[in-house]
């Protein structure tokens, strides 16, 4: 049986600093969906990759000292490990150097200046060089000294008088872009982000500037080798060129997975994605991705998270407190994705002590030690009226909610379904007492029925924590003798209750997220 393709893509990250806790942010989601995704029995293609060309890589290589494929060769290495380290699980990294990526940028604008959606002229305005981003006067801010500056990145703009530029006919889009809007009301996500793109399209669109003449780090076009695509017209066709765009070995590969059922990006660039894009793939006649999820931003103390101003911390940092699955954990259950969210290390504190090693890690430990206790390392075969049980149907509806979460990115929901369950199995222990039933052997079908419901809500609460917490829910599988639940390929045939086998081995192991001392932790920060 053929599986359904699933395709879903990150931005393509600038190169200009090495990723931080931002970039691991939207990178996790999509792996989140991915890993979901396979699960739910689809072929995943998943893109992600680096920006490499523009004026501002180009000075940044000659600050350092290189030229600007050197310096873009060595800052590679920084991103594929981070994503190694957070259990990444892409299909494509996109190199806008590369020979692929400059096949498909040629072919694809050469198809637009064929087709008249192109034509030259001047250009007359203001660049910001950190942005890559052209601005009318109008848009543009002051400084304290009078001078204009980026509304984004504060930084001060350049002139930009007489250089020659390739212009897109972005302006013959407007009624198309409108019309789609109205046609397909989750294009753009979440539906807070809609209204402002919809007004900023009725407000008037502009033809587009797509190159640059004035240094030559990009992808020059065919037909005039004068110029290079601008860094929007080029890395926008980084998420095509890594399904076989403009390849044709990989033909049937691209048709398949086109159009992108997901881009994942910064609300800063929801204009690029659910503008700029579809308006260039309705002028190359080629279908337009089905959702562009413009999620929020990561803030500390109030400020969004960046380099520049120097509250950026790496993923590895966080990584070495708290490990690859709880980093994953907090981000996709603490911060509502869509939404902008507060990070602190406090936070993650507590996120972790309260959800993963008091409640989760707790069930894991206490249920396999009692297992061991009662029924000598073996899963008990549950009793007749077993599947009568308050845990049985309340897992079926926590699992309905799960994968409805799931499928619509509500990865706080999604955790809070699991979590939910890992509560009140804890509860069930609780009221049931097991240790009380072991002393009377008349309940021995009590105590069984106890010790397989708490094992049975483990295997469940580990198959809805996977996309997250890749290893420890493998491992809390492994314990109760249950299937890897990343080799799971129909989640929700597996979330049905009842499936765990009686008679296999339990193991016993260390606590699978150990309590951390929280004082400790923000002493030593």
């Amino acid at each position: 049986m053929t599986k359904k393709p699933f395709f879903i893509t990150t931005p393509i990250y600038y190169v200009n600093a090495a990723p931080h806790l931002g970039t691991a942010y939207t990178t996790v989601a999509a792996d989140s969906v991915a890993r979901f995704q396979r699960m739910n029995g689809k072929d995943v293609r998943f893109v992600t990759g680096s920006d490499e060309h523009g004026q501002k890589i180009a000075e940044t290589a000659a600050k350092n000292g290189t030229t600007p494929i050197e310096w873009c060769d060595s800052q590679i290495p920084a991103f594929k490990a981070a994503w190694e380290m957070l259990d990444i699980t892409y299909t494509e990294f996109v190199r806008t150097s590369s020979p692929e990526q400059e096949k498909s940028v040629q072919e694809f604008w050469k198809k637009l200046y064929d087709d008249g959606y192109l034509y030259k002229g001047s250009y007359e305005g203001w660049y910001c060089i950190h942005e890559e981003t052209y601005y009318a006067e109008s848009d543009l801010e002051k400084d304290e000294e009078g001078v204009f500056v980026c509304p984004d990145c504060k930084r001060p703009v350049q002139k930009a008088s007489g250089e020659e530029n390739w212009f897109f006919k972005l302006s013959d889009f407007q009624d198309k872009l409108l019309a789609f809007y109205d046609e397909n009301p989750d294009f753009i996500l979440p539906k807070t982000r809609r209204n402002e793109i919809v007004s900023f399209v009725k407000s008037g669109l502009k033809d587009l500037s797509i190159s640059r003449s004035t240094f030559d780090w990009g992808v020059p076009f065919t037909f005039d080798e004068g110029h290079v695509a601008y860094v929007w017209a080029d890395a926008l066709i980084a998420y095509i060129t890594g399904i076989g765009y403009a390849n044709d070995d990989r033909k049937d590969e691209f048709e398949s997975f086109w159009p992108a059922d997901f881009h994942f990006v910064g609300k800063d660039i929801t204009r690029f994605h659910c503008v700029i894009w579809p308006a260039m793939l309705m002028a190359a006649g080629m279908p337009i991705p089905k959702h562009v999820f413009g999620h929020g931003f990561l803030l500390t103390k109030g400020e969004k998270m960046s380099k520049s101003k120097g509250n950026g911390l790496s993923p590895q940092e966080i990584v070495d407190i708290f490990g690859v699955d709880a980093y994953r954990y907090y981000f996709m259950s603490d911060v509502q994705f869509g939404s902008d969210g507060s990070i602190s290390i406090e936070r993650m504190c507590q996120v972790y002590n309260a959800d993963l090693a008091n409640t989760w890690g707790n069930l894991v430990s206490r249920v396999t030690n009692m297992t061991k206790k009662y029924f000598d390392f073996k899963v008990p075969a549950p009793s007749a009226n077993a599947a009568n049980n308050p845990m049985a149907e309340m897992c079926d509806e926590v699992c309905k909610t799960y994968i409805d979460c799931m499928e619509n990115v509500d990865f706080s929901g999604a955790a809070k379904a699991a979590m939910e369950l890992a509560h009140r199995a804890n509860l069930y222990i609780e009221e049931s007492e097991p240790w009380t039933l072991a002393k009377d052997e008349a309940k021995h079908d009590d105590l069984a029925d106890v010790i397989y419901n708490a094992l049975e809500s483990i295997r469940l609460i580990a198959i809805m924590l996977a996309p997250f917490c890749i290893s420890t829910s493998a491992e809390a599988c492994k314990r109760i003798g249950a299937a890897d639940p990343t080799e799971i390929e129909d989640i929700t045939a597996a979330l049905k209750w009842g499936q765990l086998e009686s008679g296999v081995e339990v193991e016993i192991g260390d606590a699978l997220f150990p309590r951390l001392d929280e004082d400790k932790i923000l002493t030593a920060e």
